[in-house]
């Protein structure tokens, strides 16, 4: 029988009365105080780390910050379109980079500068030197540990680790989040072709100045002018030269060489080479002697090739005709002899033809002598061989000339000794003599008129220059100027030679090629002029060296319309068996022009035109003998100016009188004196 709980009687519940108190009332309303400030603080720090949290998604995710300059740097180009052609390469330039880039006349690049970074630290800031200096070390394979930990450990808040760091270097050190290391941003020159023109180009300095070559010269320019600096050299021409000119120094044992390749109606220098040479990018680590640009630095005596001077020289004056005589005999001045090789066999009077076709050093003394030594002075004055040759090249040399200009030195000079010219300038003059007489500037920059010009040159065909050629006056040797020269570029600078001598030279140039010395630079179809030139090479401590020879051709191509100017010299080269023992030039200097003429024309856009090179050669010829005109009395036996003797009487005479004249003076001034003396005792 369940029983309900009901059925018991449950007690009473029990009351309490609890009394609050003030105190308790006041601890109640401190506590709930605690509570709300408690909670206040809770939402603001809730509040904060929202707002940084919204902050960094922000920064991090949505539109991340960029690094500051000196943390890291954009150091990716745009990548460059495509140009075959080099249509653009006169504007392409890295937005990195402050200096301006070098090209050729083709848009090839020969130095740009490449952005690159320099890291450096902060050693206040560094916590672990030696574990910095391990951790840079597996991205910077060169660095040296112990020197680099030293000098993080120094006390100060700048220290350079490394220069010239690659992008990628740059990228890997940032991503390992090293503080106190930052990078600034730099830029290294870089010459691409390495040896190629490295002369010419020169380099710069740590901080990016220009200190030798076109970077030095262009300094200024390269750093305001963000477009690149195009020049006129074609390294397609230059390298086929320096191909050429490295064979030929190493067949003849050359301790050194240069070649130049220069248009002779504008100046533009289209391809410059010395050797030996060195890699652009190595200048530093260069010798002197690799640096040394023989071509515009080196002075040499021009030997032979001096003969064209002292022809034109006297055939502008008047002095000299084509159809007179000179002496070829010996020629003794004080203990010294004039003559021409043992091996030589000339007949005792030589024509202007055969002078300049044999290279007689006695009748160019003589033609020198006829000119006499005021006016051959004043020549080469005004033909720009008493100055350094003008070119955008700060190693350009002073030439060596004579201090006095009397009769021995009248001679030497005549036939290229006493004087020491830069090649640069022999071409120079060269050029003067074949391109109608204006003597142009060399420029290492391409001329906007040469290359409006260009298309026209190529356009002319051999066949109808042919018919415009340069045609033989038999009774009087003068020829005419060549009538297609019209369609070439127009030289530009002084006259210092008639177009009608000019012409004349031309066909001496190339009766030189067909008949004399220089037959060896024949190049068939280029119809190749030029003139030999060997000269004894002068010793460290004074004195000729026997057996020691400098050899050079200056050479022009095509000779019945002048365009290029090939030159070649070679330093103390030695015999060979296929030379028979010569070092002079038509064995050795002549071939190499002749072997570079025949690679160097096409790329020129000139051709050999053999179908006509009888008619050409026909109208270009001149005789060994030409006829003299009646009722002129042509200088030779019996009628000679230029007699060293009659000369030496002659300058003696002049010596006497003006030692009479200031004896004379003197006296007078003594007697006055002693007159003006007597007259004061009077008074």
């Amino acid at each position: 029988m369940a029983v309900s709980p009901h059925d018991y009687d449950a007690p009473p519940p029990v009351t309490r009365t609890v009394r609050v108190t003030g105190e308790d009332l006041r601890a109640r309303a401190h506590r709930d105080q605690m509570h709300v400030r408690l909670l206040g603080v809770a939402g603001g720090f809730c509040l904060i780390f929202t707002v940084v949290a919204i902050k960094l998604s922000i920064a991090t995710v949505l539109h991340p910050m960029a690094p500051e300059k000196r943390q890291i740097a954009s150091q990716i180009p745009e990548i460059p379109k495509i140009d075959p052609k080099g249509s653009l390469a006169g504007d392409f330039s890295l937005p990195q980079v402050h200096r301006a880039s070098i090209i050729d006349r083709n848009g090839q690049t020969l130095a740009l500068s490449l952005p690159v970074a320099q890291v450096y630290a902060n050693p206040q800031e560094l916590i672990d030197p030696q574990d910095v200096t391990k951790k840079l070390k597996t991205v910077l394979k060169d660095l040296n540990e112990e020197e680099t930990t030293r000098r993080l450990s120094l006390p100060k808040q700048f220290v350079y680790i490394a220069r010239n760091i690659t992008p990628q270097q740059e990228l890997a050190i940032n991503s390992m989040g090293i503080p106190g290391i930052y990078f600034e941003p730099g830029e290294r020159r870089h010459y691409p072709l390495g040896n190629m023109a490295a002369q010419i180009m020169g380099t710069v300095d740590i901080d990016d100045h220009g200190v030798a070559g076109v970077e030095r010269f262009f300094d200024k320019r390269l750093m305001s002018d963000h477009h690149a600096l195009r020049l006129s050299l074609d390294v397609r021409v230059q390298s086929v030269v320096r191909d050429e000119l490295a064979t030929a120094m190493s067949t003849f044992q050359a301790i050194g060489a240069c070649a130049i390749v220069m248009d002779v109606r504008t100046g533009e220098v289209i391809a410059m080479v010395s050797l030996p040479d060195y890699d652009a990018n190595e200048f530093s680590h260069a010798s002197n002697d690799a640096r040394f640009n023989r071509a515009v630095t080196g002075l040499y005596e021009p030997g032979s090739t001096f003969k064209l001077q002292t022809a034109a020289m006297g055939l502008e004056t008047g002095t000299i005709h084509i159809w007179d005589r000179f002496s070829s005999i010996p020629i003794h001045i004080g203990r010294f002899t004039i003559s021409d090789m043992k091996s030589d066999h000339f007949a005792p009077w030589m024509t202007l033809p055969e002078v300049m076709a044999y290279s007689s050093n006695p009748a160019a003394a003589h033609i020198a002598l006829d000119v006499g030594g005021k006016r051959q002075a004043e020549w080469f004055h005004d033909m720009g061989f008493f100055a350094p040759v003008p070119i955008e090249l700060p190693e350009a040399a002073r030439p060596l000339v004579p201090h006095q200009w009397g009769i021995s030195t009248t001679m030497t000079v005549g036939f290229g000794h006493g004087m020491a010219e830069p090649p640069l300038s022999i071409v120079r003059g060269t050029a003067a003599t074949v391109n109608g007489g204006i003597l142009i500037t060399p420029t290492l920059l391409e001329r906007e008129d040469a290359a409006t010009a260009a298309p026209q040159e190529a356009a002319l065909s051999q066949g109808v220059q042919t018919a415009a050629l340069e045609q033989a006056e038999t009774d009087t040797g003068s020829a005419k100027a060549d009538s297609s020269s019209d369609a070439l570029p127009t030289p530009q600078g002084p006259r210092v030679l008639s177009e009608k001598v000019s012409a004349l030279l031309r066909r001496l140039l190339r009766l030189d090629v067909t008949s004399g010395t220089g037959r060896t630079a024949e190049s068939p179809g280029y119809f190749v002029g030029g003139k030999t030139g060997t000269a004894e090479k002068i010793g460290p401590h004074g004195g000729y060296l026997k057996h020691v020879n400098i050899s050079a051709f200056t050479g022009i191509f095509p000779m019945n319309a002048p365009r290029y100017a090939v030159y070649v010299m070679l330093d103390s080269p030695k015999p060979t068996p296929q030379t028979h023992g010569w070092t002079t030039a038509g064995w050795n200097a002549a071939p190499t022009v002749s072997k570079i003429v025949s690679r160097i024309g096409p790329m020129l856009q000139i051709f050999p035109d053999t179908a006509h090179a009888a008619q050409i050669d026909a109208s270009m010829a001149i005789p060994m003998h030409p006829a003299v005109p009646r009722g002129v009395r042509p200088l030779g036996p019996g009628n000679d100016p230029g007699d060293p003797r009659k000369a030496e009487a002659e300058h003696r005479a002049a010596k006497a009188a003006e030692r009479k004249a200031l004896a004379d003076q003197k006296a007078a001034l003594k007697a006055a004196q002693k007159k003006q003396a007597q007259e004061v005792m009077d008074e």
